[in-house]
């Protein structure tokens, strides 16, 4: 409301201005007065600086609605990235790219269509005013401007639509390749990722240059709007000044309000707000679709039942089926899986087969397209989030660890307070012992966890794992940032664990420990003894030997070259 207050004292000066240039000529310069007309261009001068500052007055009002908008809108998508058990590589460029060009596209607009609007029609009341007679060579050709401008709005949209998803694709195509890199290596798909990458950078381009093409078609808007009613005002001059009685100030009063007036702001109309405009209508409506609050979990099965007491509960997969959207091909169709309490399953597969997806799914933290995962009869997807923790708990590869004492971090899922010889002794279990010493202690504090390198984080999230109560444990590449050695001894310690564990595996040696594994391909799922499951499916084999390749080391061959690394001998 107070931007539209100072809208209308910015309207004032535009409506006297061509009043003001006329009669500066009528009564001053043409009437001998040349004095008379100095002080009506002075009162126009004045006028001006009265309508600047209005616009200046403005700005702080204009702060007041886009600040909130943007905290708003950054609250929205970070929520909506935590509600998320994965990393979506696109949540950054909505965070930064997109929040921002909110921001900045909203105070842009505000305050140049604003201006726009007041000068439009401040412009066309002056000019009714003082000369009703040329109103309708400007109207005309006006609303034709206007007619094709709305013509032009939804090609436009779409082609901007078209260049955001097309960068979220990038993005999107170019955060899963750099995540990953070991499974790319290790199934010799480089080529293929490659392509794919190749790919969507081509559709990002043309999806630009189509759009650059329709922004072309807004050069029209500014002919008919703005240039024609002057070329008509021009032509039809001897008429308006003979027939329709426009003095010589009139006229050229008339020429004010339509070069000074209307034609930039047909110009800014047509041009840069009509882009800005576009943006800012494709980005909140991809802000609101991607960031929109997940479907209401479905109620538990009828069927499903606690598991009886004294019993471990029994994690259960019954044909499972999972899309990421409602016209996305799925990831899983009837998947099922039913591992013995206590089992040790490892999960592999290409990238892109949905081994964290799965791992997602199993702990509760994305909701099944079709089919059901049970833990003892019970739907995790439908519990709270702390009960949820309490039946499965799911570590990823990025492992956090928040400010506060080593005991806070260590502590945070446990269901009593660990005494400093319990988190020590499972510290030393898992590895973590020297960690904890050298932080200082469970009393130590941790400033800043980014301090921390990524294995040591890990660490700290495996030991607060350990210590929850959940009997389904779910480690989705949670130990890639250990060596060897260090992930022998703690999937060793896990498997130790009463309760199931569930390894999503990104080396050969982690499903070699495994009771079982289920080999992901093509929504499909092979689950069998790693014996038999080389003799079972090529693609496993394919996976092994590239494994095997990858980890081996470099030996020189007949002619003294080394074999390609990743590649089986």
């Amino acid at each position: 409301m107070r931007l539209a207050g100072w809208s209308v004292v910015e309207a004032v000066p535009v409506v006297l201005s061509g009043l003001m240039v006329s009669a500066a000529v009528d009564r001053g310069f043409l009437a001998g007065r040349t004095a008379v007309g100095v002080g009506w261009l002075a009162g126009f001068g004045v006028a001006t600086g009265v309508r600047a500052y209005a616009a200046r007055a403005g700005f702080p009002h204009l702060a007041a609605v886009v600040e909130p908008l943007r905290d708003a809108l950054v609250a929205r998508v970070v929520r909506a990235a935590l509600a998320r058990p994965y990393a979506d590589p696109a949540d950054l460029a909505r965070l930064t790219e997109q929040v921002e060009s909110v921001r900045q596209l909203t105070a842009t607009l505000l305050r140049t269509l604003r201006g726009v609007g007041v000068t439009l029609v401040a412009a066309l009341v002056g000019l009714a005013v003082l000369a009703p007679a040329a109103l309708p060579l400007v109207l005309l050709p006006l609303l034709a401007a206007a007619a094709l401008f709305a013509r032009l709005l939804r090609p436009l949209v779409q082609r901007r639509r078209a260049v955001v998803l097309a960068e979220e694709r990038l993005a999107a195509e170019a955060g899963r390749t750099l995540n990953g890199l070991r499974d790319v290596q290790a199934t010799g798909a480089q080529r293929r990722t490659a392509e794919a990458l190749a790919e969507a950078a081509a559709e990002s381009a043309a999806a630009s240059r189509a759009l650059g093409r329709a922004a072309a078609l807004r050069s029209l808007v500014v002919t008919l709007g703005g240039r024609l009613p002057v070329l008509a005002v021009v032509a039809a001059a001897p008429w308006l000044v003979d027939g329709g009685g426009l003095t010589a100030g009139e006229l050229l009063g008339t020429a004010t309000y339509l070069l000074q007036q209307l034609d930039p702001a047909v110009r800014t109309l047509a041009g840069t707000v009509g882009g800005w405009l576009l943006n800012l209508s494709v980005v909140l409506d991809r802000l609101t679709t991607a960031t929109a609050p997940p479907p209401a979990p479905t109620p538990p099965s009828p069927t499903a039942t606690a598991a009886p007491a004294g019993r471990p509960p029994v994690l259960r997969v019954t044909a499972l089926g999972y899309a990421h959207g409602p016209h996305a091909e799925p990831l899983f169709t009837e998947l099922e899986l039913a591992p013995e309490p206590g089992e040790h399953l490892a999960v592999v597969g290409p990238s892109g087969t949905g081994k964290s997806t799965l791992a997602a799914l199993l702990a509760g933290a994305l909701t099944p397209s079709s089919g059901a995962v049970t833990v003892g009869g019970v739907h995790p997807h439908t519990l709270p989030g702390p009960e949820r923790a309490r039946l499965v708990a799911l570590l990823p590869q990025e492992a956090y660890v928040f400010p506060g004492t080593v005991r806070e971090n260590l502590a945070w899922l446990a269901e009593a307070p660990p005494t400093d010889r319990q988190l020590t002794s499972i510290a030393d279990l898992l590895g973590a012992g020297e960690l904890l010493t050298r932080l200082g202690g469970p009393d130590a504090r941790i400033g800043d966890p980014a301090a921390l390198s990524a294995g040591e984080r890990q660490l700290i999230a495996l030991v607060r794992t350990y210590l929850s109560p959940a009997p389904v444990v779910v480690l989705d590449e949670a130990t890639c940032r250990l060596d060897a050695a260090a992930e022998e001894r703690v999937e060793r310690a896990f498997a130790e664990r009463p309760g199931t564990l569930v390894v999503v595996a990104h080396r050969i040696s982690s499903a070699l420990r495994a009771d079982r594994v289920l080999l992901l391909d093509g929504g499909r799922g092979v689950l069998a003894r790693h014996g038999d499951l080389q003799v079972l499916a090529p693609l496993y084999r394919e996976l092994v030997g590239h494994w095997l390749g990858a980890a081996s080391p470099a030996r020189p061959g007949p002619s003294g070259a080394a074999p390609v690394p990743g590649r089986p001998s």
